[in-house]
């Protein structure tokens, strides 16, 4: 899969995008709200390697996607195909050093065309950690609602953390 937007591609993962995911997979700030922890140059290809044959940590079916920006890497979204009909789960993570310019939001916006306007996808949603600001910031920019907040159910990092549930629907996306 290859999407496009005015500034950005978005395309599966190479093998030469190691240098650029390791830039964002290494930043303690960016690793804070993610399952995984900073990458090291020790674990670097062990982390990485997996993601060029898609495979998902989760154990689900999913499709990683590089965003590129004038020929940098400068963030993954992860489309993770879950166990409920025509409902999709996202996941992203941007390089913190491209943030406030509207990168996370275009990309976003044309996954979720894709997602919408040419498959079967009913529902998209996102789970986020709530400490996370940022991203629940990005999941409401693009129309999405808070449906739920679990309290301390996930544990992550030696903690119990709380999650945030937001999603849209094809009908609610088509109507933006």
């Amino acid at each position: 899969m290859n999407l496009s937007t005015e500034r950005l591609t978005l395309r599966p993962i190479q093998k030469e995008d190691i240098t650029d995911y390791f830039e964002f997979y290494s930043d303690v700030e960016n690793c804070l709200y993610l399952l995984n922890e900073p990458w090291t140059k020790e674990n670097m290809l062990e982390n990485f390697s997996p993601k060029l044959e898609n495979k998902s940590f989760l154990k689900r079916t999913s499709t990683l996607l590089s965003v590129v920006y004038k020929e940098k890497v400068i963030g993954e979204i992860s489309i993770i195909s879950t166990n409920m009909k025509e409902t999709i789960e996202i996941g992203y993570i941007f390089n913190s050093n491209f943030s406030q310019q509207g990168f996370a939001t275009e990309a976003m916006i044309a996954v979720f065309d894709y997602l919408f306007l040419t498959t079967e996808t009913h529902r998209v949603y996102a789970d986020v950690d709530s400490r996370n600001i940022n991203s629940a910031k990005l999941c409401e920019r693009l129309g999405m609602r808070k449906e739920a907040h679990h309290i301390e159910d996930y544990w992550n990092k030696g903690e119990w953390t709380d999650s945030l549930i937001f999603g849209i629907l094809k009908r609610e996306w088509e109507q933006r």
